[in-house]
């Protein structure tokens, strides 16, 4: 992960600062995507490598730090590794995004990214 250090250009809510650091990172492939950095060294960031069975996936949040992707079991509250089965389409839309806890305030909610595409 490339150290570059940013804030969004997202709105952070009515009066917001933007206080977390964000990074750049590049798959292996070379597609870079932002990665946000809630607690620096937390125990999201440094996990164990994976070897997912055949038949199954892998899914990561786009908020690593407070994410309960693929990285954490079932067990423990996580997404785990999912069977080929359970996929019934490709995401190509984010319908809706809030920078929120709690659908409720509206002004945590992110305008710019109502339906928008995934690249």
């Amino acid at each position: 992960m490339e150290n570059t250090p940013r804030c969004s250009n997202a709105p952070v809510g009515v009066g917001g600062v933007c206080e977390k650091e964000r990074s750049i990172e590049t798959l292996p492939n070379g597609v870079k995507h932002d990665v946000l950095n809630i607690d620096v060294n937390g125990y999201a960031d440094n996990t164990d490598i994976f070897t997912v069975p055949e038949g199954m996936y892998f899914f990561m949040g786009d908020n690593r730090d407070n994410s309960m992707d693929s990285r954490y079991s079932q067990n423990a509250g996580g997404v785990g590794y999912v069977p080929a089965e359970n996929l019934i389409g490709r995401a190509d839309r984010v319908i809706f995004s809030s920078a929120g806890s709690s659908l409720f305030e509206v002004w945590t909610w992110r305008a710019d990214r109502f339906f928008k595409a995934i690249e």
